[in-house]
């Protein structure tokens, strides 16, 4: 898995073993060992990661599973058994890094907990992922995706209007929100490290993740001020910023920033330069205040053009502007061909397409090695500790691996 390139990557020679399931842990494993990585995944035997199961979207595989654990070695441990403790115990004491997000104290009850391990594996960084962190009277409270969504206040700013009309987010955002406070702050007690030579502790909450991504509706709403209201796809704020019907069944999202913008919208999109003159649109403010009656105005101009016509004069303008894309837009999406953006990857279905990482680095190709099956990797693994291929076979029979 973690071959030698001409162009190292920067975190060639890591390893990670991860106690893993769902999505925030093995998006940030994912991101490590696109970096070099080994990223060795502990699963159940016969169920593995239940994310596995979710769905099977992806020529019978599961679309979050194909997603998030791409590069990783999996290896089947029932850690309920003393045999499989000491199988993790040997890939602790060669590992860089633990990664794991089980329920809340189940790592702790099997001595897996920072301070344990700390002091038998002193440069060992520990990185606990959970709903609602350690400490505080929601430490043992479930937390899923949504739930976090609903606690962060994510969804009192989502949907329309109405009393009825919140919504959650189309992907699941504080697990990614976690995954990437996990997977930056990995990357941040490995340079401590160098620099101490101990390994640390890292806690991460999906609740204060999303909280931090909140920061903007948070201080809008400061010592008891009215929050932003929910505007669907429309900005809360800002007008007209949001998507418009356009002729042909069409939509195409736009966004002006300021004044100047305003002034060119009016003159070469609307093709109207006496709305600029219009007090009930003198500035965002009253735009924001009569946006019915503007939007009303817009949607009419707009209704005598295609989609592509609105767009080509938005360009002209210019006014930011984008298609509403669906999913098969984005697969399509000409900028992403354009900049070589995807790349394949196997799997036990096969080949599959798989995005490159974001933020493309000169120096040194991400890796992007397969989707692994269940348990693919467990008796290399075994093997690479001194297990006889004897003792493997003893091991799969008592349930072990």
């Amino acid at each position: 898995m973690n071959e030698t390139t001409s162009n190292p990557r920067p975190l060639d020679g890591i390893t990670v073993v991860s106690l893993e399931h769902a999505i925030a842990a093995p998006f940030c494993t994912r991101q490590l060992a696109d970096l070099g990585a080994r990223v060795i995944k502990v699963e159940r035997p016969g169920a593995g990661d239940f994310a596995r199961g979710y769905d099977e979207r992806v020529n019978g595989l599961a679309s979050h599973f194909v997603w998030t654990n791409r590069s990783k070695e999996s290896l089947t441990l029932d850690l309920k058994q003393g045999a499989a403790m000491q199988v993790l115990e040997q890939l602790l004491a060669d590992a860089d890094v633990l990664v794991q997000n089980l329920a809340p104290g189940a790592a702790a009850r099997m001595g897996l907990s920072f301070e344990a391990l700390h002091e038998r594996f002193p440069k060992l960084i520990v990185c606990d992922i959970s709903g609602y962190g350690e400490g505080g009277p929601y430490e043992q409270k479930k937390a899923y995706d949504l739930l976090i969504q609903s606690e962060g206040g994510f969804l009192s700013v989502t949907g329309g209007p109405g009393e009825d009309e919140m919504a959650k987010a189309g992907c699941s955002i504080a697990d990614i929100a976690a995954g990437m406070y996990a997977y930056t702050s990995v990357l941040s007690a490995l340079m401590l490290r160098m620099r101490t030579g101990k390994g640390s502790r890292i806690d991460v909450s999906m609740l204060e993740s999303l909280v931090e991504w909140m920061g903007y509706p948070l201080y809008y709403a400061y010592e008891g001020a009215t929050p932003p209201p929910r505007a669907g796809a429309a900005h809360a704020t800002i007008y007209p910023y949001g998507p418009f019907p356009t002729g042909g069944g069409g939509t195409v999202m736009l966004g002006l920033q300021n004044e100047r913008e305003w002034v060119l919208f009016c003159e070469k999109v609307l093709l109207q330069p006496q709305l600029v003159e219009d007090e009930r649109f003198s500035s965002n403010a009253r735009r924001s205040e009569h946006r019915d009656a503007l939007r009303a105005i817009i949607v009419e101009r707009f209704a005598g053009l295609s989609a592509e016509e609105v767009i080509a004069r938005l360009d002209s303008a210019p006014i930011a502007n984008a298609h509403v894309n669906d999913m098969a837009g984005v697969w399509a999406h000409p900028q992403l061909k354009a900049r070589q953006r995807w790349s394949e990857v196997g799997s036990p279905a096969g080949p599959l397409p798989a995005l490159l990482p974001p933020g493309r680095n000169a120096a040194f190709e991400p890796r992007m090695d397969p989707v692994p099956a269940l348990g693919e990797h467990s008796s290399r693994l075994l093997a690479e500790l001194g297990y006889a291929e004897g003792d493997i076979e003893r091991l799969r029979e008592q349930g072990v691996i």
